[in-house]
């Protein structure tokens, strides 16, 4: 089936690269690629197959993320970020699942993971309140998972996901950027709203792999670590931004006659041609990394055998990298583009925009990454759970 889906994407992509301006004006997707998009089956790919998804390999997923980044920069995050999330619910008690999918199987979810709202522990569940900023494509979505810490007495007990329905919150317009503008990125406010026991998922429980979903998706797809799909599901688009403006580069290159070198045709220049060869290396190399380091977790999950902790680092450590060999891609491309190049609607510029505020997502904090790695490597206790 995901060699279906990602036909399907492919023949949207022109479409999508079309709608690249228009959706940044809006700053949001339009209603009509999101709808595209679901009608290929893209959001049921990590869907578990006891509610209507697919339940594929991973790989097959981030595929088609990248695709969909290589036409709009901001349509591939919301479509990465928004996909991931049946994975994650995935996780949850069997009653949380049954919730969000009992009546609508094709009910989509954002989230905003970073702890700005705090919950209070109470009988059956946890009382929870705060602002959280970042939630790309909530406007297409009627739940939402946030995280932050639970507390008991004042004191912090627990760090949590908490899966909300549209009615617990509130969508605030505040999404106004430089990049990744059509992500309609906004804010969440949740004011002392009850959530039950079953849709709180431990962030310990989490990072040992061991949740309450797995009694009713028992597949290796749900044994996989959040350290690792998640931040995965954050460079994959900027691999295929990378990618978009690989693509838009050399094109715009072997039509381009520079004036200033007496006419000289760009594709002539042989040091537009190291640029292009550097650039299509590294973009190479993030995705192989990436795509190799998914496939030996995924396969280890099959074979339902441990998932070393070297492995897990390893995979946060090229995750982190691959974001920087794509960045370093566009940026070789961008400064041999040209002025054209900068005019607004000019596509390299917008995904070197999108790339670059896609760089700053604190899944690509790099040097944290490297550290655990080096830890690892030293054989020390690597203290951080992000992996």
């Amino acid at each position: 089936m995901s060699e279906q889906v990602i036909a399907g994407v492919r023949d949207l992509l022109p479409v999508l690269r079309e709608r690249a301006q228009d959706t940044e004006d809006a700053r949001r997707v339009p209603e009509e690629s999101v709808k595209a998009l679901q009608e290929t089956g893209f959001f049921k790919l990590l869907q578990p197959k006891l509610h209507g998804g697919f339940e594929t390999d991973p790989v097959s997923f981030y595929t088609a993320v990248k695709l969909i980044a290589s036409a709009c920069g901001s349509t591939g995050w919301v479509a990465s970020i928004l996909g991931v999330h049946p994975w994650h619910v995935a996780l949850f008690d069997a009653q949380a699942q049954q919730e969000v999918w009992g009546a609508d199987q094709d009910v989509r979810i954002s989230s905003s993971y970073a702890p700005m709202g705090k919950a209070e522990v109470v009988e059956g569940g946890y009382r929870l309140s705060g602002r959280w900023s970042f939630s790309s494509g909530c406007d297409h979505c009627t739940w939402v998972l946030l995280g932050g810490p639970a507390f008991k007495d004042g004191k912090p007990v627990d760090f949590c996901t908490y899966l909300l329905p549209i009615a617990d919150y509130a969508v605030v317009d505040v999404w106004d950027t430089i990049g990744l503008r059509g992500t309609g990125s906004n804010d969440i406010v949740v004011e002392d709203v009850f959530i039950p026991q079953h849709r709180a998922l431990s962030f310990i429980a989490t990072s040992k792999c061991k949740v309450p979903g797995q009694a009713v998706n028992p597949g290796p797809l749900y044994r996989l670590p959040y350290g690792s799909v998640h931040p995965t599901t954050i460079t994959a688009p900027i691999i295929g931004m990378a990618q978009g403006a690989y693509d838009a580069h050399v094109e715009h290159q072997g039509k381009r006659v520079r004036a200033a070198y007496a006419g000289e045709q760009s594709k002539e220049d042989p040091f537009a041609k190291v640029r292009i060869a550097e650039a299509a290396s590294e973009i190479d190399a993030a995705w192989l990394q990436l795509t190799r380091n998914i496939d030996e977790l995924y396969e280890l999950a099959k074979r339902e055998e441990r998932l070393p902790v070297d492995l897990r680092l390893r995979v946060r450590r090229d995750q982190v990298r691959g974001t920087e060999r794509a960045i370093s891609a566009i940026d070789r491309l961008f400064e041999n583009s040209g002025g054209r190049a900068i005019q607004r609607g000019t596509p390299i510029q917008r995904f070197w925009r999108d790339a670059h505020a896609g760089r700053v997502h604190a899944a690509n904090d790099a040097e944290r990454a490297y550290v655990m790695f080096g830890t690892g490597a030293f054989g020390l206790p690597v203290e951080n759970a992000m992996y």
